[in-house]
């Protein structure tokens, strides 16, 4: 797409990543999520497109990227988000993404944390503007839902 991409994991304290490399789940107190919302707030300020690679587990998370702090307030009915973004949430089982972690060389979490970021979890639902897609997909067939799912929205 030619945007520019952002992992939201180069954005984590140190502190974050001493803790998860030790396999201590990061919790709600710990305010990772606003540099982030930073990034893509200073994108979309540019009126630049961008991607950005986030778990963003809970709901409260993505709120918070498209509203900002403002959105542990309850949304009101037809509101308008600040910011127009499309989560894509990569769905697959455990297994398969656990077989991945392992196969990761040089990163700060630890595989043992996956259990806890799916007893996190909160799948993306209505009124949220997201997809989901099967990670067991090929990547090439990923992309192109990703992408059809952009153009289209």
């Amino acid at each position: 797409l030619g945007w520019k991409f952002y992992d939201a994991d180069d954005y984590h304290p140190l502190e974050n990543k001493k803790k998860m490399a030790g396999g201590i789940p990061l919790n709600d107190e710990v305010p990772w999520i606003n540099p982030v919302r930073t990034v893509i707030h200073i994108e979309d300020s540019s009126r630049q497109d961008a991607i950005l690679a986030c778990s963003a587990l809970k709901k409260m998370y993505r709120l918070i990227l498209v509203n900002g702090a403002s959105a542990i307030e309850p949304e009101q009915p037809g509101e308008k988000p600040s910011l127009k973004i499309l989560f894509v949430h990569l769905d697959g089982p455990i297994d398969v993404i656990a077989g991945r972690l392992k196969k990761r060389r040089g990163h700060f979490m630890s595989p043992e944390l996956l259990k806890s970021q799916f007893d996190t979890l909160e799948p993306p639902s209505a009124p949220e503007n997201f997809i989901t897609v099967s990670l067991e997909k090929p990547l090439p067939e990923i992309v192109l839902e990703v992408e059809r799912a952009i153009f289209q929205g």
